[in-house]
């Protein structure tokens, strides 16, 4: 099952909005065979696993990290797949999160006579596909706050300087971040201030398979962008949407949309301000599972503010910035009692060459029992 799931973390972020799965086939105590999610529409991780095994199959068994799927969708069942192969026990993981599906592929194996046990490495297969937990039983993507800060709890200096707070290792984490998740967002201020290209800048060799640039999304109530703006260069690869309201003027739309912009209108509220809910649903509509918010301060107080995030993930870097006027990595009015602050599920700490990560689960995606 652990080869399962370094097979399953292959396929992250580019398989939405199906789930990320590894599956191997084992006989005779040997790996005959071995599969992970391909894009939507393409082979699922079982099928790709037992092509590769072929004859060997029948009377092999075989590990995969989330139950196999037993209607057709854009393809065949798997459950057909795994019975035509002659397989003759599957181990899985865990239960498919989504209440349509969770329990039926196992029942049908099992009703084909096939030994079926549940469980191995639950928790870590869980973990690798909590964005399509929330996904399948929220209807809007697994939602991720990330920022970088000083150890007193600064994003930038006084003067706004923030270029560069971490070091090589945790800049790269954040691309790793980016290359695994379907769309990265960003407020039109940090556009005005940075001109960020907000894409994935490591190599196939350092990622060990091709970059994949997220969706990249800006918070743009009154169509501030500029139109000369990095992020809008045609050359640029990937994707990028402005995300206004019908408030924004007709001579910034204008503009925008002769530079080829591409713009998506949301509503807004008495203040002007984007319905970050209307934003969430509308990106599960799209297939959109797994959402990176890079901020800055009042974005990130708007999503919390909004209880859509569902994770933070912290870079600390061993520096202290100070100044009253120097800005933290949240926004917004805050709470005025210590009861009434948010308290996260679960905590990791991880070194990052000088720097340290912390991760942060503010929800526990829902699975079945």
């Amino acid at each position: 099952m652990q080869r399962a799931l370094t097979l399953a973390r292959r396929a992250k972020g580019r398989t939405s909005p199906n789930p990320a799965v590894g599956a191997v086939v084992v006989r005779d105590n040997r790996i005959v065979g071995t599969g992970w999610t391909q894009p939507a529409g393409q082979d699922h991780a079982e099928v790709m696993a037992l092509r590769t095994a072929g004859a060997a199959a029948s009377g092999a068994a075989l590990y995969v990290t989330l139950e196999p799927c037993h209607r057709w969708g854009r393809t065949p069942p798997c459950t057909d797949a795994i019975r035509a192969a002659g397989i003759a026990a599957v181990q899985v993981a865990t239960l498919d999160p989504n209440p349509r599906e969770s329990g039926q592929g196992v029942a049908t194996l099992r009703s084909a006579g096939i030994h079926v046990a549940v469980d191995e490495e639950q928790a870590a297969a869980r973990a690798l596909n909590a964005d399509y937990a929330r996904f399948v039983t929220a209807q809007r993507p697994w939602i991720v706050a990330k920022y970088a800060m000083s150890l007193d709890g600064k994003i930038a200096t006084r003067t706004g300087a923030s270029r560069y707070l971490t070091g090589p290792a945790a800049r790269a984490d954040v691309h790793r971040l980016r290359d695994e998740v379907d769309a990265i967002l960003v407020g039109v201020n940090t556009v005005l201030r940075d001109d960020p290209l907000l894409t994935t800048r490591l190599s196939a060799e350092a990622l060990g398979r091709e970059p994949r640039q997220p969706w990249r999304l800006v918070l743009d109530s009154q169509a501030r962008t500029p139109p000369d703006s990095r992020l809008l260069d045609p050359a640029l690869p990937g994707r990028t949407t402005l995300c206004i309201t019908a408030a924004a003027p007709a001579a910034c739309v204008a503009a925008l949309r002769a530079r080829g912009a591409d713009l998506l209108a949301l509503p807004g509220d008495a203040d002007g301000r984007l319905d970050l809910a209307a934003l969430a649903t509308e990106l599960g509509r799209g297939g959109v599972m797994s959402l990176l918010v890079e901020g800055g301060a009042t974005v990130h107080g708007a999503f919390l503010a909004a209880g859509l995030v569902d994770r933070v993930t912290v870079y600390v870097a061993p520096l202290l910035v100070g100044g009253a006027d120097a800005p933290g990595p949240i926004g917004g009015v805050g709470v005025s009692e210590l009861s009434e602050a948010i308290r996260p599920a679960a905590l990791r700490v991880e070194r990052l060459g000088a720097d340290v990560k912390l991760t942060a689960d503010l929800t526990v995606a829902e699975w079945p029992d």
